[in-house]
């Protein structure tokens, strides 16, 4: 077996993480320059020291082990997500911390990355078959089971993260397009349905084509016409069950207008600042909108406003190369590697982070609801930047054992 020694080391994966996490430094930093924050910036540059560490330990971990280990670290993941139910500390209205001297810990963001070990260590079983109902019902139960106990926190914007990569993983094992529209249909009629009766039904007519046209399972496909007719039909009793400030995010993002002092001012401001930073920006802590505060706790969720207005389009633009060059990197990972389970593990972390790109710099520029989804590497939060170093980690163990089968 080859080890991560010369020759197997991926610099140029490495070389973008490096950079995005001096950006999300420099960010951090700027973001809180002038409202008296700074000790969240010292904090970010101990779980950054933290995360390098523990990057390099996974990434020079021996693969078989790592594989051995996939279901037991899956299993004490999840005790630790029910242990924060009852002992975990209450932030913002969710049960999901532990805190310890000052610095918190998700567990939730540590089960995102043991659920794709899990995840891969069934799918490279030669007995799997994923075009089997039963095994893609085995395969979905690893991202349930922790989205159940994650919305019991509650906490919607990461469990979207599990259904996100979920359906990347699925597909990327092989699942049909006939697998892929049933899964994706009844939650586009959902998502439909909030806009009105004519967005639902133009859903269902282009669900009956596609189905029509794909004819791999009519009954199978009838079954999922039903439970897309369901979906839609229902949503908005569950939309009713929301909690208050949820219902507010969903009725923002189809019109930010609506509540601008309220539910919509974040995404408003966050445009703002945005697209007074022109084309190369206002400058390094020269930014009206950040230092001002007008858009609060702006190095979490927001932080690609920051750069965005100091730094303009040009700096912007800089950081979505840094990000796409990480995924492209991740996924040349997934399609050279010689074993199942290390591509999987693979395409697993690259859909993890582009759940969260998407999500969050959508979030930003007001095309996507707001839930609470941080910005890969450049977000404030040792949890989820921890959690990111963990999934570069297995990146750089991947590669180093591509050779392995």
């Amino acid at each position: 077996m080859e080890g991560p020694v010369k020759g197997n080391i991926d610099y140029i994966l490495i070389a973008a993480i490096l950079l995005l996490l001096a950006v999300g430094a420099i960010s951090v930093y700027s973001a809180t320059y002038e409202v008296g924050a700074a000790k969240y910036f010292d904090r970010q540059l101990i779980w950054m020291g933290i995360g390098l560490v523990v990057m390099m330990i996974i990434a020079f971990f021996p693969f078989r082990t790592l594989q051995l280990l996939s279901y037991p670290l899956y299993g004490f993941s999840l005790l630790l997500l029910g242990a924060v139910l009852v002992a975990g500390k209450r932030v913002a209205g969710s049960t999901s911390w532990f805190g310890v001297n000052g610095l918190g810990m998700q567990p939730s963001e540590l089960v995102k990355v043991t659920t794709i070990l899990a995840m891969a260590a069934f799918l490279s079983q030669g007995s799997v078959n994923i075009h089997r109902l039963k095994d893609v019902l085995r395969l979905a139960a690893f991202a349930l089971f922790p989205v159940a106990l994650i919305l019991a926190e509650p906490d919607l914007g990461t469990a979207v993260i599990y259904f996100g990569f979920l359906f990347l993983v699925m597909y990327w094992a092989g699942a049909s397009n006939f697998q892929v529209i049933i899964v994706m249909a009844p939650g586009l009629a959902a998502i439909a349905a909030l806009y009105g009766t004519t967005a639902f039904v133009i859903v269902l007519i282009i669900t009956i084509v596609m189905l029509l046209l794909v004819r791999e399972n009519l009954f199978v496909g009838a079954i999922a016409f039903s439970a897309t007719v369901l979906a839609g039909a229902t949503v908005q009793f569950m939309f009713l069950k929301l909690a208050p400030h949820q219902q507010k995010r969903i009725l923002t993002f189809m019109n930010p207008d609506a509540d601008p002092l309220g539910a919509g001012y974040n995404v408003m401001q966050s445009k703002i600042a945005i697209g007074s930073g022109g084309l190369f920006g206002k400058g390094f802590l020269q930014g009206t909108q950040t230092q001002l505060n007008f858009l609060p706790a702006q190095w979490t969720d927001f932080i690609f406003c920051v750069p965005g207005e100091e730094f303009g389009f040009i700096g912007s633009l800089i950081i979505l190369v840094l990000l796409c060059v990480l995924l492209l990197r991740g996924v040349k990972i997934a399609q050279t590697v010689k074993s199942r389970y290390a591509s999987i593990v693979a395409i697993g972390a690259v859909s993890i982070l582009l759940v969260h790109i998407g999500i969050n710099v959508g979030m930003a520029m007001g095309i996507v609801p707001v839930i609470g989804v941080p910005l890969p590497f450049i977000s404030y939060g040792g949890s989820n930047l921890l959690s990111n170093l963990m999934l570069g980690g297995l990146l750089l163990n991947m590669y180093a054992n591509r050779k392995e089968y």
